[in-house]
């Protein structure tokens, strides 16, 4: 018997065919064959904002001016081209459509393999000793902000603050002998991977708190940022899942581990108080000056040198420009690593970024064990924002479903969008109504 397709999943691949059709078709209709040319132009603008971010980026004085002007400059002299030839509003039209063609792609795709543990399985009977551990300090003073201390204290909780430079894993390791059957943090994700590996090793719950300032971690897990208290729902009605954790050496990350250009900004103490001066101020040096690192890396069988940053993430990050989840994973239980590594040693090879992947200065790939080192001993390292120095080389590995995680069965859920190219040949058999190979059915 044929499987069928839910209709909702084959709305979606239905509309993602005709808004890519119409995207190409706009600008047919516009300027004909000529619209290819005003293609050409479109990418030339996208390579001299490369040019304009490297120089910025990569120099001082003069040329850092001239770089601002030019990634200014760039992107403004096309949309005046464009609107001087009557192609403005074709060409924004046309790029709607493209956006909204890949979206809804990835949506239909997507909607057929629900990500593993996700959904979780409904928690029966809540902790009898949740542990949480607070930072006042994180995300601006979100602890006190939101009455979190109260609030965890009200629902049963044993809550511990976070003062100076306390040893956390060693607070957590005290609490789970204690008898605590649940750990909780309210904090940034640096301390979210310290307590979250004490509870995948005694195999105990966890529980995010969003009380930091990016939290990436929890953003992953659907849960609300702006509202960090809703989480503590995950003490009384919740569901469970497992994730898994990424390792730097002997060092757990929930989120990442940054070698490279990163890495050595961050060691600078001047950075936690002044980012964006202090990495303008010591750029130019690790990108393009005599001592500028260069990371080699083995990603299982592929091996990659000359890159100036890698990142190395629990479970791979979508794409940075993408539309509908930017800079996100699609799940945090492949199994895999996500690697993402930078090599730009020229201004040619800057511009080439605008072609993405395919330009050679970009680099993506999974794996799951990664080996990087640069030549040196130590290698500074940023793992999820905290600095740290290790032993070269560094072997990164994940642990699959490694840790317990315990969510609000009702949150702010994220939608599962793939981060890779969206498969048209089986968008196109989606549209049909045919399942694509390798897929089951699943509601839409």
């Amino acid at each position: 018997m044929t499987p069928t397709v839910p209709e909702g999943r084959t709305g979606r691949a239905r509309f993602a065919v005709l808004a890519l059709l119409g995207s190409i078709v706009v600008p047919l209709v516009a300027a004909g064959l000529a619209s290819v040319l005003w293609l050409l132009a479109g990418m030339a603008g996208l390579a001299l904002v490369a040019v304009g971010v490297w120089w910025t980026l990569a120099h001082t004085g003069a040329l850092r001016v001239l770089g601002v002007i030019l990634s200014v400059a760039a992107p403004v002299a096309v949309l005046v081209l464009y609107a001087v030839y009557g192609l403005l509003w074709p060409a924004l039209l046309s790029l709607a459509l493209w956006v909204l063609a890949v979206t809804a792609a990835r949506t239909a795709l997507s909607a057929a393999h629900p990500a593993p543990g996700r959904s979780g399985q409904a928690v029966a009977e809540g902790p009898h000793a949740p542990w949480v551990l607070m930072n006042p300090r994180s995300g601006g003073g979100k602890v006190g902000r939101f009455r979190l201390v109260q609030k965890a204290r009200a629902a049963g909780c044993r809550v511990v603050l976070l003062e100076g430079r306390q040893d956390v894993t060693g607070l957590a390791r005290q609490a789970v002998a204690e008898g605590a059957d649940l750990l909780a943090v309210a904090g940034g994700d640096g301390t979210q991977a310290l307590v979250a590996e004490v509870a995948a090793h005694h195999d105990v719950p966890f529980v995010v708190i969003p009380a930091g300032t990016r939290n990436h971690f929890a953003l992953d897990l659907g849960l609300d940022r702006d509202d960090p208290a809703a989480a503590l729902e995950a003490l009384t009605d919740a569901v469970e899942f497992r994730v898994d954790l990424g390792y730097a050496a002997d060092r757990v990350f929930v989120n990442n581990a940054s070698f490279g250009t990163y890495a050595s900004i961050v060691t600078d103490p001047a950075y936690r108080d002044a980012k964006a001066r202090t990495a303008l101020h010591a750029l130019p040096g690790l990108l393009a000056g005599e001592d500028a690192p260069r990371l080699r890396a083995r990603a299982d069988a592929t091996h990659v040198d000359g890159l100036q940053a890698l990142l190395v993430s629990n479970n791979p990050y979508g794409r940075a420009v993408d539309a509908a989840r930017p800079g996100r994973r699609e799940r945090l239980d492949s199994g895999l690593l996500g690697v993402v590594g930078v090599r730009v040693d020229s201004t040619a090879q800057a511009a080439r970024l605008a072609r993405g992947p395919r330009s050679g200065g970009l680099v993506r790939l999974s794996a799951v064990e990664v080996v990087v080192e640069a030549g040196t001993d130590r290698l500074p390292v940023g793992i999820d924002g905290e600095h740290v120095v290790l032993s070269s080389p560094v072997v990164c590995r994940v642990e699959p479903g490694a840790l317990r995680v315990r969510v609000p069965r009702r949150r702010a859920s994220a939608s599962r969008v793939s981060g890779t190219a969206a498969d048209w040949p089986g968008v196109a058999r989606l549209a049909l109504g045919r399942p694509a190979p390798g897929r089951t059915a699943a509601a839409g």
